[in-house]
């Protein structure tokens, strides 16, 4: 009998930020596609609980520590195998206000969770992928990151930076198997983040959008399902918008 479109049957998925948000999203329809996945948070307590609910692993520890992620993942190992999936969804927003508001440690912070963290996992999880012959990368960046949000330099300046990162990448791996890389840049998505946001800021985004209304979490991860599914095999180095008609460059 044929599997059911967009499978993940017997797939191991590393997800980043999967405490909340759409990182808990993409963790729920994943698990529901059939992977095992590893919950990697900051937070332990939202880790543990995502973890039971679905059936995964609960992993703790910050992007930015090459310490954590080498414990998360073994740990990962131990308990399922290598992962076959891995979601860079781990984000901050940062300061919010105008450039001479700004610290040089304000741009770095988010540089660090933003950027650093999805090289470093990148870097630590391409090797079994390699072995295998097989993977899927996918990093969360923003439609901060193409066209630039006022008050938000660090974010939109991060985000642009995981887009150029997906797209060397994917470039650099292509041929070495079935292996992928790719991104997207939601617009403004009703998540706790967001909330975090001032009012202001949060109705600029919600104005620019033609559907008159934040995504959702839910709708980010169907998204997300397709680019980490065996049928996305030749769709690589991209980075596709889900911005409710904002992005129609």
């Amino acid at each position: 009998m044929p599997q059911p479109f967009f499978d993940l049957t017997e797939k191991n998925a590393f997800i980043t930020g999967a405490g909340q948000g759409i990182g808990a999203a993409i963790a729920r329809r994943f698990a529901a596609a059939g992977a095992m996945v590893g919950v990697f948070d900051l937070d332990e307590g939202l880790a543990g609980k995502l973890a039971r609910e679905i059936g995964g692993i609960p992993l703790v520890g910050s992007v930015t520590s090459e310490a954590d992620i080498d414990r998360a993942l073994n740990e990962f190992r131990q308990q399922a195998g290598s992962p076959d999936l891995v979601v860079n969804n781990a984000g901050i927003i940062g300061k919010v206000g105008p450039i001479g508001s700004l610290d040089r440690s304000d741009l770095e912070n988010v540089l660090a969770v933003n950027l650093v963290g999805p090289f470093l996992i990148s870097r630590a999880v391409l090797p079994a992928m390699r072995e295998r012959r097989y993977g899927r990368i996918v990093n969360v960046a923003s439609i901060a990151g193409k066209e630039g949000n006022p008050n938000l330099i660090p974010y939109s300046v991060s985000k642009a930076a995981l887009i150029a990162l997906t797209k060397a990448l994917a470039k650099e791996v292509a041929g070495q198997g079935d292996i992928t890389v790719n991104s997207i840049s939601p617009a403004v998505i009703h998540t706790p983040m967001m909330d975090a946001l001032p009012q202001t800021t949060q109705d600029y985004m919600v104005s620019r959008v033609p559907l008159g209304r934040p995504g959702t979490a839910d709708e980010v991860a169907a998204l997300v399902h397709y680019l980490a599914s065996s049928e996305a095999s030749f769709t690589t180095g991209q980075c596709y918008d889900i911005s409710g008609g904002r992005a129609t460059y």
